[in-house]
């Protein structure tokens, strides 16, 4: 079995990476590219028996990483990041031709991101503790001890820079890991695994079972001897992961979908609120965090909708490859068909499309044109339920009460973004959303000090900064009493 592919010029071995070495499967799956659906590699299809070597391998090393100083593990994960920013354009090149994300996005934010993950909790660790707390004399001494062996579960969207952001932080707190990348897009997770060894990390502390999400997904959550899970995906799988890890008790954090708003006030600054709406397309689409819901005062909704096509229409479509591009390809053909049933069945049910509304039959392939529908019922499924893809939905209010009504008229909570010229409207409004996340005059800001994570179906738990450490350590209290110390041997 051949056990690399070349992908755009770079050299990836497609076998998992388990107890410091590359280990092949008895069968394949094949990684096909967004970008023209043509094959580009045969991925090792792992299934339970290589999910429970790869615990047993993380198992083994745990007790050696876990008792290194935090000093040299910080080390080692600055040389992860100093190994991913080397390797910057090879990881960009092959992410877009494995996902379709563009590639101009990955050069300039996407990989330096995923390298910043890695020396950000490299320098936290250091930093973790809130002090020594006392109580009637009594001193408590607060600290986060290695929880064990993590499971990371990660989505195509954006696969190496989210994998980074759990991956880094659970290897910052001492534990060992087992990576599972996301069949769709798989390839990035092997590059960095090559990373890691290259940076000086003991064999077993970071293993990657390549498969289907059934075959090596399903038997990885389950997994009796894991400590921790973390899951980015739908809503969907996130109630399958949560269910097996469930069963033994093993702590879980799950960032789900969202159907998040994007509320335009009448006082807001228009052109700035037009550029941010657009920008919605970003990634086709396929972005949790996208204010898919657009909700515009009815004073102004006239003029933010006639710039707001304007703009749009001057996107461009194509190879992600291109520089030039804005939207690229959508992730696979049923995720395409997916994407077009739901604007079907809303434009069916008596909403307008201003804006596409078909698949880009001029490119062909997997390009579905940015879309924006007005006119939906009040609770139909195009309000409510995640498309992930480029649709964008229209709905005017009247005043706050009703802006916020419906920007919580979901089941979901992981963000939503507002734009307004009243300070004290901000305040008012914000206070009242459903939001895991809420960004004023801006989007997608983010220092990773601060909690991340949703609300309602989008998700549970909160991770970033020391919210990290919280889920991926074991929080301890020490409390010394004040007398009866005889030495301070």
């Amino acid at each position: 079995m051949k056990t690399t592919a070349t992908v755009a010029g770079v050299g990836v071995d497609t076998r998992h990476w388990i107890g410091g070495r590359r280990t092949g499967s008895a069968a394949t799956f094949t990684d096909v590219s967004p970008i023209d659906e043509r094959p580009i590699a045969e991925i090792a299809r792992g299934t339970g028996a290589e999910v429970s070597a790869a615990v047993q391998a993380a198992r083994q090393a745990f007790p050696g990483w876990s008792a290194t100083p935090p000093a040299h593990r910080a080390k080692i994960l600055n040389a992860i990041a100093d190994g991913a920013e080397r390797r910057a354009e090879e990881l960009a090149q092959v992410e877009t031709c494995d996902n379709g994300s563009l590639l101009r996005s990955h050069r300039r934010g996407v990989m330096p991101r995923a390298a910043h993950n890695f020396r950000f909790f490299a320098d936290w660790l250091g930093r973790l503790g809130p002090g020594d707390l006392e109580v009637e004399g009594h001193r408590e001494q607060v600290s986060w001890a290695p929880s064990g062996v993590t499971a990371v579960i990660t989505p195509w969207n954006a696969p190496l820079m989210l994998a980074t952001w759990r991956i880094a932080p659970a290897l910052a707190a001492g534990n060992t890991v087992v990576a599972k990348p996301p069949e769709w897009a798989p390839l990035t997770a092997s590059l960095l695994a090559d990373i890691t060894a290259e940076a000086g990390l003991p064999d077993g502390v970071f293993n990657l079972v390549q498969g289907l999400g059934g075959e090596a997904g399903a038997p990885l959550a389950a997994h009796p001897d894991l400590a921790r899970v973390s899951f980015t995906g739908s809503v969907a799988t996130g109630r399958k992961v949560a269910a097996a890890a469930g069963a033994q008790l093993t702590p879980v954090s799950l960032e789900l979908g969202g159907k998040s708003p994007l509320l335009v006030f009448a006082d807001a600054d228009l052109d700035l609120a037009v550029r941010h709406a657009v920008g919605q397309y970003d990634n086709a689409g396929q972005v949790c965090l996208a204010g898919t819901r657009l909700l515009v005062d009815e004073r102004v909704a006239g003029d933010f909708t006639a710039r707001f096509l304007e703009r749009a229409a001057a996107l461009r479509q194509g190879d992600p490859r291109d520089e030039a591009t804005d939207v690229g390809p959508n992730i696979t053909r049923a995720h395409l068909e997916r994407v077009d049933g739901f604007v079907q069945r809303a434009v069916a049910a008596g909403a307008r499309a201003l804006l596409g509304g078909t698949a880009n039959h001029a490119l062909g392939g997997l390009y579905y044109r940015p879309t924006l529908l007005a006119g939906a019922k009040p609770g139909s499924e195009i309000l409510t339920e995640e498309v992930f893809g480029p649709v964008l939905t229209l709905q005017t209010f009247t005043g706050e009460d009703e802006a916020v009504a419906l920007a919580n008229s979901t089941r979901y909570g992981l963000a939503a973004t507002m734009f307004t010229g009243d300070r004290g409207r901000a305040g008012r409004v914000s206070a009242r959303l459903v939001a895991g996340t809420v960004w004023v005059n801006c989007f997608f800001v983010r220092d990773l000090r601060a909690p991340f994570g949703g609300a309602r179906l989008s998700g549970i738990g909160r991770e970033g900064g020391t919210w990290s450490f919280d889920f991926y350590g074991d929080v301890k209290n020490t409390v010394y009493a004040p007398e009866g110390w005889r030495s301070d041997g």
